[in-house]
């Protein structure tokens, strides 16, 4: 994920570097023709639009291939621990979004942002030529396919199907890794080229920076509150154990992963002496696959921030209450996506809040470039759901 951060980054630079010249080119400041100019940003509008396409095809085969089989390992600790767990995490989630969404209302007005329309100075030409790839179906019915596919399977106990479940499960990632993520740097970069030439993306440029500031603040926020709620439930000092993640704060900053930062994170843990040795094995490595409550409050104002931008408007309260409802289960029941929650729940973010491929590309950009940082909410995050855990449970139930 560091690579891949590193490769956004300058692909990002260079995406508005085109983009800038090609749109001076049109006043006449540097030597390429306009005729030139209009030709270059038709190629690179087609290379966005097919590979958004692409990207577009593969997000209803994510869902059906990550939710699904998660559901079914469900089954392997189903328990009354394992319950309490997924719905802390899932409500963790939710808790965070809903911050993010109120803060969303009262702050992001106030950014005095300008509508695209008032921003635009350059017109993107048509598309060179039209390739439309449709994806199988829809995706509310691959959300609604993997819930009950996955639960039958439980119900059931149909072995092959979870077999198969669980090869879907590498085919999809495979395809993610091999595919999906080689070509996510190109999408963005022409994506913000054609932001850059279309004079949007210098007016807006310091928006970003108070966003990012805004989401970080967000995250620390969400964290006094769940270990504030880990004191009370556990009757123990939140402090203690918070104070013990700074190692892990930093490896996760450092790494972008919760899965390269789990061995620091259950040092940390154990070494705070709050928590019971079996509760910290299980809550800290579970929480580090279904508890991504930093991700989400920031994928929540982004969404909120990019439809603003450009959009001209921020969705209605009905409509982001569902998108947070869905983005939760897409939190819990979506793990090892790369990039977060963000990459999982793109098709939500096209089909419930109505974005194109310019606002996917915008929110998958601005989201990797400070997708460290929900990382490290979300690793210090699982230390708190363990309080809880720790509190509820003490040593009454030992894990199976």
């Amino acid at each position: 994920m560091a690579k891949l951060r590193e490769s956004l980054i300058f692909k990002l630079l260079l995406g508005v570097f085109v983009g800038l010249i090609l749109g001076y080119s049109l006043d006449a400041k540097i030597g390429v023709s306009q005729e030139t100019a209009q030709n270059i940003i038709g190629v690179i509008n087609t290379v966005k639009f097919i590979l958004g396409q692409v990207i577009n095809f593969t997000i209803p085969l994510i869902i059906l291939g990550f939710i699904a089989p998660a559901i079914t390992k469900m089954k392997a600790n189903a328990s009354k621990m394992l319950g309490t767990m997924l719905m802390m995490a899932y409500l963790s989630s939710v808790g965070a979004a809903l911050l993010s969404m109120t803060a969303g209302y009262m702050i992001i007005p106030k950014l005095n942002i300008a509508a695209k329309s008032d921003i635009v100075k350059n017109v993107i030409p048509k598309l060179i030529f039209k390739v439309e790839i449709p994806p199988v179906f829809s995706v509310m019915t691959a959300l609604i396919l993997a819930l009950f596919l996955g639960l039958a399977v439980v119900w059931t106990e149909s072995k092959t199907f979870e077999k198969l479940l669980d090869e879907l499960n590498n085919i999809m990632l495979k395809i993610v890794y091999k595919i999906i993520i080689p070509i996510l740097p190109f999408f963005i970069a022409s994506t913000f080229t054609t932001l850059a030439y279309e004079g949007e993306i210098i007016k807006q440029f310091p928006v970003f920076l108070k966003v990012i500031i805004i989401v970080l603040i967000g995250h620390f926020i969400w964290l006094t509150v769940l270990y504030t709620l880990g004191g009370i439930i556990s009757g123990k000092n939140p402090l203690k154990l918070l104070k013990s993640y700074g190692p892990a704060y930093l490896t996760a900053v450092g790494t972008m992963s919760s899965a390269a930062t789990l061995p620091v994170a259950l040092s940390c843990a154990k070494k705070s002496g709050v928590l019971d040795e079996d509760i910290a094995d299980f809550a800290v490595p579970l929480g580090s696959t279904i508890h991504l409550c930093g991700s989400v409050l920031t994928e929540v104002f982004f969404v909120m921030t990019v439809s603003k931008i450009l959009y001209g408007q921020i969705p209605s309260l009905g409509t982001m209450i569902l998108f947070i409802i869905l983005l939760g289960i897409f939190a819990v029941g979506a793990p090892g996506v790369p990039g977060g929650t963000v990459m999982a729940s793109l098709g939500i973010i096209i089909s419930v809040l109505g974005f194109n491929e310019e606002g996917t590309g915008l929110m998958l950009t601005i989201f990797a470039l400070q997708d460290s940082f929900g990382t490290a909410c979300n690793v210090v995050g699982d230390g708190a759901l363990a309080l809880m855990l720790n509190g509820i449970f003490k040593k009454k139930d030992k894990i199976v």
